[in-house]
């Protein structure tokens, strides 16, 4: 039973992951389609009470089960926060976006950046890699990109572009120690958390030079892609304009809606509340100073209803996912059947096998159930070979919900880049990908060297 369990979970992923890259399903069809399907087989495989029980497998109770994974605190009850949050970010920025707050700063990035796509592609980076600093992805996401995405539609830029270079930026800042996966990794071998993450500092400094190289390259892929790029589009949110956006301009309130931005910003970083509440009341205010009216506010959620609509469905279809992986145990007995397969011959290795599955485990476990679930495993694993589980435990976070969590459609953060950026999650991890693998590996050599991960 628990080998047709491991098997359904990896039926699951692989055909999830390949149906959206393949574009034969939407996200959020696939999301909620597949582990329905496969989550309905293995009721078949579950035993039902194993405490009074065991052996016993009732279906139709199990089937029953399926709704409770789905609502429940690993399903829908996790990413319900997250999903208020998108809705008021969304509304937020679109009205400040409506009003022309960021019209003069993308001026003034432009102006710093010049219309070279390489030097715009490191810029993009090197703020994501200062904003990340907070350890939030949503937090990055939501003040990285809001901003740049109007640059780069002026110059001809992809938005997948922009979405790979704070993707990796963000991917390689999250291995920090106050990140969730260390400290989750710290926790899982009670460990100190500096610990375990002063060996490969080294190394995320390596990949953060690494992500920077690939800004040059994705620069310069771009820049053979759009040419030469004219000045008028250097001054891009001043010209152009149909009439009715020229009517919700408030040029006279861009350094009152300055400071309402600074002040949401310092709040998300400090204050400890969540950022749906942080959001809720921002919006609020935006909404009060720009378009105080009935009307006009009613207007601005019309306007921004759909991109709240479809951001929400996506994730709340995430939820309904992981509900179902966790709460069949598919996920777990994934966890045990790759910790099978390695050979004895090769258990000196096995910190370098899990750097290596790291980021790709990203598409298959959420941190929570990876860092407590599934690593715990690997470490007992690791010491049957006589090797330390520490060093499985910094292999580990070079890629796993580090590098990887961008690009995995099992964190919440993930729909929120895609959201603000306007890109397909097959798309994004089509581009993202083989660069966030590439920069692990790096890390992951690199560390190898040095002896921060001992082989």
């Amino acid at each position: 039973m628990t080998a047709a369990l491991a098997t359904l979970g990896f039926i699951t992923v692989v055909s999830m992951i390949a149906l959206i890259m393949a574009k034969r399903l939407s996200p959020t069809v696939a999301l909620l389609i597949i582990p329905m399907i496969t989550g309905t087989v293995a009721s078949f495989f579950i035993v039902t009470d194993p405490e009074n029980a065991p052996g016993v497998v009732d279906f139709w109770t199990n089937f029953q089960r399926l709704g409770d994974y789905v609502t429940g605190s690993g399903g829908l009850g996790a990413v319900a926060g997250t999903g208020v949050m998108f809705i008021f970010s969304i509304l937020f920025f679109g009205v400040l976006t409506d009003a022309g707050t960021f019209r003069p700063i993308i001026f003034g990035i432009t102006r710093l950046m010049g219309n070279d796509p390489v030097k715009i592609c490191m810029g993009t980076s090197l703020l994501a890699m200062i904003v990340h600093l907070d350890g939030s992805g949503a937090v990055t996401f939501l003040i990285c990109i809001p901003p740049l995405v109007p640059l780069y539609d002026a110059l001809g830029m992809r938005r997948t572009t922009l979405a790979t270079c704070v993707g990796l930026s963000a991917g390689v800042m999250n291995i920090m120690p106050w990140g969730g996966p260390t400290m989750r990794a710290a926790t899982a071998f009670n460990m100190d958390v500096m610990e375990l993450f002063m060996p490969v500092f080294p190394a995320v400094i390596a990949g953060l030079g690494c992500v920077l190289i690939v800004d040059v390259l994705l620069g310069r892929k771009e820049k053979q892609r759009v040419g030469d790029v004219h000045a008028v589009n250097l001054h891009y949110g001043w010209v152009e304009l149909t009439k009715e956006e020229q009517e919700l301009l408030r040029p006279n309130l861009f350094w009152v809606n300055l400071m309402l931005i600074a002040a949401a910003i310092i709040v998300l970083l400090f204050s400890g509340f969540p950022p749906a509440v942080v959001f809720m009341f921002f919006y609020v205010l935006a909404t009060l100073i720009n378009f105080p009216r009935v009307k006009d506010t009613a207007a601005r959620v019309d306007a921004h209803a759909k991109s709240a609509l479809m951001m929400c469905s996506v994730l709340f279809a995430a939820g309904c996912f992981t509900g179902i992986m966790k709460g069949t145990g598919m996920i777990t007995e994934m966890a045990t059947a790759l910790t099978s397969v390695i050979p004895a011959s090769m258990g000196r290795l096995f910190p370098a096998i899990v750097g290596v599955i790291s980021m790709p485990a990203s598409l298959l476990f959420d941190p929570d159930s990876f860092y407590y679930g599934v690593l715990p495993v690997l470490g007992q694993t690791a010491s049957v070979f006589g090797v330390e589980a520490a060093d499985v435990g910094r292999a580990a976070i070079l890629g796993q919900m580090t590098t990887g969590f961008p690009v995995s459609p099992l964190t919440p953060s993930t729909f929120l880049l895609l959201g603000l950026a306007g890109v397909d999650l097959g798309e994004h991890q089509k581009c993202t990908i083989p660069w966030a693998f590439l920069i692990t590996a790096v890390m992951l050599v690199f560390s190898v060297l040095i002896g921060s991960v001992a082989v």
